[in-house]
């Protein structure tokens, strides 16, 4: 047992947890970041899975969220060697008849691209766009009284609705499918409400700040916050599996970057039964199967989009897509899943050997799946890229439980860390008046299953230790 007093211990090294540490060191105080595995990351992590000098991202790859987060905004990663790459088409779409729906940085490029929609789609998006910078702290933080309510009511008339309300105002197949890619980020059924809040997040996030990529892999946005975080003070320990408080030392203040599972198991004997049952009752969402590739050379694409885009969503016509998730929402396994894909070694050569490309993928499944879903994804990658299975060198998979065995944070392989529907979309993990504290004095919850949920965005650990700070110091910033 360690004896050395701190201020704060934060449990678990992912984005909110890095983002916490650092948070709580700027204002001077002694912090401790522990993590399990022997380097931090959470889900920043890259590896090679395949072959000698094939990087690839193990969890997260594309970021929409970072550059527009007020937390990364705030630190100059910069300075630590962090770089983002961005691809001249943010998202694709592909269909069936060989062209494609594309997401670009400009609203008047995506725009112009889907034809008779040209106009519905600025029409949504142009009023947007302008105020979203006013509003992006209250719609990205747990639920507000907003500091523009004018705008926010505006925001929410759309975003509350679901995928398949809002789809409506579009005709084209290119546009409609392009808002199911989009939207599907959701790992909810279309027909969901609040479903439209993720396509509106995401598609504001890339017409502001692109859709990057991190140069070097993911893993380089964790390298530059714990560089940030040891630069102000702060000390990480890795290789330390936190399974009950008296490991900790002592401290005024514990924040956890784990599941509201995790947390019961090592704190729930300080939380009231009430907070307790909650957190128990807490609903966990699909899960992924994911598969890395190592390829010869880059997927042969028919659209043309696609082979300039850093994501790719394979699913063809929204109704294809909405059929698809709905499938897993009721536990089964669709013949042909919609399959969020990233050609990231298109824009970073350096993650492969010339000529070659490293792919990432995935598709949704039934939470705790251990069904291979290698053939179906790979036959909806050939549907809209004949040849690509023979540019295969090796692949690595991980289906829904195994990725929760890499990440405990991933239950039943949930990556965004509890179900983002409306009974949860603010009140994650319970309802209280701050969804960060606990109901035990100086313990706080800073992962995803806190607002504004998964992503590499750090505002859930920002928010829980701006929460802490006030709470425990008595520092509001």
């Amino acid at each position: 047992m360690r004896t050395t007093e701190y201020d704060a211990v934060v449990v678990g090294a992912g984005p909110n947890g890095l983002a916490a540490a650092i948070v709580l060191q700027q204002q001077g105080l002694k912090v401790l970041l522990l993590e399990a595995k022997d380097t931090v990351g959470g889900g920043m992590r890259s590896a090679e899975l395949t072959l000698p000098g094939f990087v690839h991202d193990i969890c997260s790859a594309v970021h929409p969220l970072a550059l527009g987060s007020p937390f990364f905004r705030q630190v100059n990663l910069a300075q630590y060697g962090l770089e983002f790459i961005d691809p001249p088409v943010l998202a694709a779409h592909p269909l069936d008849d060989g062209t494609a729906g594309a997401l670009y940085r400009s609203i008047d490029e995506t725009a112009a691209g889907l034809g008779a929609d040209e106009a519905a789609y600025k029409d949504l998006f142009g009023a947007m766009y302008e105020y979203w910078p006013l509003i992006i702290k209250d719609v990205l933080g747990p639920f507000p009284i907003p500091s523009h309510p004018v705008q926010m009511a505006r925001f929410g008339l759309t975003a509350l609705r679901s995928a398949e309300a809002v789809v409506k105002r579009f005709k084209t197949t290119q546009a409609r499918a392009l808002w199911a890619g989009i939207t599907a980020h959701s790992m909810l059924p279309l027909s969901a409400a609040t479903t439209a809040a993720v396509g509106c997040v995401l598609s504001l996030a890339g017409h502001h700040y692109g859709w990057p990529i991190p140069k070097g892999g993911s893993q380089s946005i964790a390298d530059a916050l714990a560089a940030c975080f040891l630069a102000l003070g702060g000390k990480i320990e890795t290789g330390v599996q936190v399974k009950n408080l008296d490991q900790l030392p002592s401290s005024k203040t514990v924040l956890f970057d784990l599941s509201p599972k995790q947390i019961v198991a090592i704190a729930g004997h300080k939380f009231s039964s009430f907070y307790k049952s909650q957190l128990d009752r807490f609903q966990y969402g699909m899960g992924v199967f994911k598969i890395d590739w190592a390829l010869d050379g880059p997927i042969p694409f028919t659209a043309d989009a696609c082979r300039k885009a850093g994501t790719v969503h394979l699913g063809n016509t929204f109704e294809e897509v909405a059929a698809s998730e709905y499938a897993i929402s009721k536990g089964h396994h669709p013949e042909k899943p919609f399959v969020l894909l990233a050609q990231q070694s298109l824009f970073d050569t350096g993650r492969v050997p010339e000529g070659k490309q490293a792919v990432w993928a995935y598709c949704h499944v039934p939470n705790g799946s251990e069904k291979d879903m290698t053939n179906a994804i790979e036959a909806q990658v050939e549907r809209f890229a004949p040849g690509f299975r023979d540019r295969i060198l090796h692949k690595h998979v991980m289906n829904a439980a195994q990725m929760q065995a890499y990440n405990p944070n991933y239950i039943g392989g949930d990556i965004n860390g509890g179900r983002l529907d409306i009974t949860q979309l603010f009140t994650r993990p319970a309802l209280r008046m701050s969804p960060y504290r606990t109901s035990a004095k100086g313990i706080y919850i800073c992962s995803a299953s806190t607002p504004p949920g998964g992503g590499v965005h750090g505002l859930c650990g920002y928010h829980a230790a701006k929460r802490a700070l006030k709470d425990v110091f008595h520092i509001s910033i």
